[in-house]
């Protein structure tokens, strides 16, 4: 039996391989030439690759490691020299994927079989089997899976009450750090050779956007240093990661964040391991439930969550456009240039790391696409390009569905907000150029005026949003005179930021 790996099905543990005659592993880089993909991120996913080439060869596996423009070219080379052989493929997350690698398998000569895909915690079957004793099975919210999965697997359970007695410790974790607050180190690995040699051949051979400095790169490339950084999070972030994780401030791209989803995404840890890790912290007494409770829902909740709803609705997920957003990206997200403070550090980050936390996509990046009118589906690819970690079953349920609320399966109501938001969780309005108290005229927070826009333009689909009945509260005390000068205000916003002006 040929077990075939996946770049991002990397667990050299998994259950196939067990069993496995032979080990099938096809580099592809075409797909890196379709879109400017950022050269950190190609460097990771291809390193890690050929470092687990090497592992598993040390571990007395035959592999055969094929480098190849395609999937398709990559399986001529295989099932040439294997006429008929029968392949075993754990199945891939991203939407019908496993049926088209089963086609050009078949098409060859070949067969494949898809299992189960072991990156998660849980199953297809058993999420469908939540949402179906539910009774409303296209109609997803987060907070009630997370409780289920808790109950099931009895992480932070005492008995059939949550450890606390709180699911959610959501109220305490937004808190911003004081002045004299110094971030605790962040995981520095010296790339090896085999890095080395695999970033200049990224380099040399794609065009891609952000950074290519190899002194940036501090993403585990092998399991050994996974486990090195699930350690060290645990170790020096994780008590402060719960109070400071929503929190953003100049010159700090990693705060107390654990820095895990890459080695997640690309299995080199499995989500399991990654709590009982923080959970054993707080056992020990050596982590503050909160810090806990807030990775636990962020790795059980969150990530499983997303991954079934992705697969439920796509492929109209891909396609999704309720709000009818057409405006092309502001160069801002390629450039970095504008004088908005958020937004410049926020898409410096991606640029210099192919990397930025939780609320700098969700509350800056993707709010400002949002109120801006940005296509969701630009968006999403600027993501999909620009992220280490970023997959399509990752990007589109968080970009599409919840960022740019392209689609209401994830969220009632969209993750819109003014300057004050980002007034209240960062210290970057202290420095930036506009005034975040002021929402028209010039000079005034671009994220004012677009975010009052948002809500008018859009209040026919939002106003009937139980969760956004307080905005147009404030949405009604405003006259005339009021609207007229945010319109003009918005509409100077954007005509800036689509000219790489703002």
């Amino acid at each position: 039996m040929t077990v075939w790996l996946l770049g991002d099905q990397l667990n050299l543990d998994a259950t196939p391989l067990r069993s496995a005659d032979e080990v099938l592993m096809i580099e592809a880089h075409g797909f890196a030439d379709r879109m400017e993909y950022h050269p950190l991120k190609l460097t990771l996913v291809f390193s890690a690759m050929r470092h687990a080439r090497d592992e598993l060869r040390d571990r007395g596996y035959d592999v055969s490691y094929v480098r190849a423009e395609s999937f398709g070219e990559g399986l001529d080379e295989h099932l040439s020299a294997r006429p008929g052989d029968s392949l075993v493929l754990q199945r891939p997350a991203s939407h019908g994927a496993g049926e088209r690698l089963r086609e050009l398998v078949a098409e060859r000569g070949g067969e494949l079989t898809l299992v189960g895909n072991e990156g998660f915690l849980t199953t297809p079957a058993e999420f469908d089997a939540w949402a179906a004793e539910r009774g409303d099975p296209d109609s997803f919210r987060q907070e009630s899976w997370y409780r289920h999965v808790r109950r099931e697997t009895g992480v932070l359970m005492d008995g059939d009450e949550p450890v606390g007695g709180e699911w959610n410790y959501d109220d305490e974790n937004r808190e911003t750090p004081p002045d004299d607050w110094e971030a605790p180190p962040a995981p520095d690995f010296e790339p090896d050779e085999l890095t080395r040699e695999t970033h200049a051949w990224v380099v040399e051979r794609f065009d891609g956007w952000g950074s290519t400095d190899l002194d940036a790169f501090v993403w585990p490339t092998t399991r050994a240093e996974a486990r090195t950084a699930l350690e060290a999070f645990v170790a020096d972030r994780l008590p402060e990661f719960g109070p400071y994780q929503d929190a953003m401030l100049d010159g700090e791209w990693a705060l107390s964040h654990s820095l895990l989803s890459s080695s997640l995404n690309l299995g080199l840890l499995h989500p399991r391991e990654a709590v009982e890790a923080v959970e054993e912290a707080y056992d020990a007494g050596e982590a503050p439930l909160n810090s806990v409770e807030g990775f636990v829902r962020q790795v059980l909740g969150w990530r499983e969550f997303v991954r079934h709803v992705y697969r439920r609705a796509m492929p109209g997920m891909a396609s999704a456009n309720q709000l009818e957003a057409t405006r092309a990206l502001p160069p801002a997200y390629w450039t970095g240039e504008t004088d908005m403070e958020c937004l410049s550090e926020a898409v410096g980050h991606v640029h210099d790391r192919g990397y930025a936390h939780h609320i700098e996509r969700l509350m800056v990046l993707s709010n400002f696409a949002l109120v801006y009118g940005a296509d969701p589906h630009e968006l999403n690819e600027w993501f999909h390009l620009g992220f280490v970690d970023a997959y399509h079953w990752v990007t589109t349920p968080n970009v599409v569905a919840m960022g740019s609320f392209a689609t209401d399966v994830l969220s009632s109501k969209p993750y819109a907000s003014s300057g004050s938001y980002v007034n209240r969780m960062s210290d970057h309005c202290a420095s930036c150029p506009y005034a975040v108290s002021r929402t028209t005229g010039e000079g005034a927070c671009p994220f004012n005026a677009l975010y009052w826009d948002f809500l008018r333009e859009h209040e026919e689909r939002l106003r009937g949003t139980g969760r956004m009945g307080l905005m147009y509260s404030h949405v009604d005390r405003k006259d005339d005179d009021e609207w007229a000068e945010i319109r003009e205000r918005a509409a100077e916003v954007r005509r800036l930021a689509a000219a790489g002006e703002l």
